[in-house]
């Protein structure tokens, strides 16, 4: 087997305990979104462009045509983000979105392979301080992202790049849960 899919196959077969806590998730983001809440996402890089997968997945669809939830990737808004970096600096690029956009009983998802970036952590903080549900998709545990949310799933792996097809994963997962509970 190629080391990369080795490296991936390893990664899944230890994250797949925790199929019931994604399950959770699904069901609980379901009556979130299909009570008129939102979803924020955030990330950076690879994080980033995995946490717009997610968004797009509920604002469009995943596999079934349904309405549109209300799902925000903020880093989407270049404008904002420019701003609020240039003002406030980058450790608060999503925090102040997250104070912006975010009502209590809606849900936060923070992704970090490192669990430690600033700006992430920063959104979490601010999310249990506004009443959102935060939840972190990271890489290995403990780290400081997942200690500050609610809860978190953590993917015992050393390599970005795999790490980030977990959370891949665990974001279709999520999606399919969505639109199953909401059918």
């Amino acid at each position: 087997m190629h080391p990369h899919l080795a490296r991936l196959s390893t990664a899944l077969t230890a994250v797949d305990p925790e199929t019931p806590k994604i399950h959770a998730w699904g069901y609980k983001l379901a009556a979130v979104l299909s009570g008129g809440g939102r979803l924020l996402a955030c990330g950076n890089g690879g994080s980033a462009a995995e946490a717009q997968h997610l968004t797009a997945e509920l604002v469009g669809r995943y596999r079934a045509d349904r309405r549109p939830y209300a799902a925000i990737p903020l880093h989407g808004d270049t404008s904002s983000l420019t701003a609020i970096g240039n003002d406030f600096g980058i450790t608060e690029l999503y925090a102040r979105q997250v104070r912006a956009h975010g009502r209590p009983g809606d849900v936060l998802i923070c992704l970090s392979t490192s669990g430690t970036s600033a700006n992430v952590t920063g959104a979490a903080e601010a999310g249990r301080e506004c009443g959102l549900t935060t939840w972190a998709l990271t890489g290995p545990g403990p780290n400081p992202l997942a200690d500050l949310c609610d809860e978190a799933l953590t993917v015992p792996a050393d390599d970005t790049a795999t790490i980030q097809e977990v959370h891949l994963t665990v974001i279709h997962m999520l999606c399919d849960v969505i639109e199953k509970a909401v059918a």
